[in-house]
């Protein structure tokens, strides 16, 4: 016999749990509860948005809220920034027109979707914040914004960076390729980037260059970068695909082993790079955590009531990930003692890769 769903009166009984900081038993109601619910055909509508998804995070953030969705029974239309504010404003001045469950968004710049935010927060509609800044955070909650979820980007900036300083002994000429300039975790990772290497006066900064994401571009900054410093030996990239943009003009080049190079975001092919040592290192921004947490808490908000998610969904979640390097800890002393080895002297990335393929990391 077919267990039956649980109802909304046994739902919301099960979500009191959340304040007591007893998520787990509330999250299985949760799942039930929609799942119930999506078999009879009570579908909730939900508006999403990336910056872009010509880039790999944001596609497979994508993959992520519609996975989510489906388990949840989320119909999702997805907005595709396009890496470009004003069409990203556009689609949200009509989002703003419409009616929705929940609403996840992560901006291409700060500032830019607040009056479309407005309305729709005071329409009602629960509003989750991506990655980025809608506006600066002292007036997100003010907004009407119920959560922010978002990685600590000034470390994963420090932790590829370290990696970087220590490929090249603390010395030599780097280029620092950003991202968008008005996305605030772009200004956080170069934040981070500066934080690290202005410990060390014998690394030199030759080039600062907006690469907005944008693999092409990226290519041509290289070049041009490479043309005027032909002693390059090193490159921080504000993403995982500008960073193997830059790494193919490098290894056309023929200065792979010159020209170390480091991104972030930790995607699977990057984190493929590192294993094969064509990247020194990225560091996870994990797309499951963000966009499927937004979900998360996008339908809690929508089934249990935006008071009750405004209690319990604290306003700002870090979706933390690990740096990822390509050296393995082969100490002899403590072979015995693997146990007592970075990452038990294995790999890490194949079994990384494993988990973002099941949407686990």
């Amino acid at each position: 016999m077919a267990k039956r769903g649980i109802n909304r009166r046994e739902f919301l009984t099960a979500s009191g749990l959340f304040g007591l900081g007893i998520a787990s038993p509330a999250l299985l109601s949760l799942i039930e509860y929609r799942q119930a619910e999506a078999a009879q055909g009570k579908t909730l509508k939900a508006a999403m948005s990336s910056a872009g998804l010509a880039g790999t995070w944001n596609a497979e953030g994508q993959k992520a809220a519609m996975y989510f969705g489906k388990l949840l029974g989320v119909e999702i239309t997805w907005f595709d920034g396009e890496f470009d504010p004003s069409k990203q404003r556009a689609k949200f001045d009509q989002i703003a027109t419409q009616k929705w469950d929940f609403v996840a968004v992560q901006p291409n710049s700060i500032g830019t979707l607040k009056e479309p935010i407005q309305a729709i927060a005071k329409a009602g509609i629960p509003v989750i914040d991506m990655d980025t800044l809608i506006v600066p955070l002292q007036e997100l909650y003010d907004l009407g914004v119920l959560t922010f979820i978002a990685p600590n980007n000034v470390f994963m900036a420090e932790s590829v960076t370290s990696k970087l300083v220590e490929k090249l002994g603390g010395k030599g000429k780097v280029a620092h390729i950003w991202g968008q300039q008005g996305h605030t975790g772009a200004q956080a990772r170069a934040q981070g980037f500066k934080n690290y290497v202005k410990k060390y006066p014998d690394i030199n900064v030759v080039a600062e260059e907006f690469g907005d994401w944008d693999v092409n571009k990226v290519a041509g900054l290289t070049q041009t970068i490479l043309n005027k410093n032909p002693d390059l030996a090193g490159i921080y990239c504000h993403n995982d695909d500008m960073a193997l943009a830059a790494q193919k003009v490098v290894a056309d080049a023929g200065l792979t082993k010159q020209v170390t190079i480091v991104g972030i975001d930790a995607m699977q092919p990057a984190m493929q790079a590192v294993k094969d040592g064509k990247l020194a290192a990225t560091a996870r921004n994990s797309t499951t955590r963000i966009h499927g947490w937004a979900v998360f808490a996008g339908v809690f908000a929508a089934t249990a009531g935006l008071d009750k998610a405004r209690s319990q969904i604290p306003q700002f979640i870090l979706a933390d990930g690990p740096a990822i390097y390509g050296d393995i800890d082969t100490n002899p002393e403590l072979a015995k003692e693997p146990w007592k080895l970075s990452n038990y002297g294995q790999s890490p990335v194949p079994g990384l890769i494993w988990a973002a393929d099941n949407f686990l990391f």
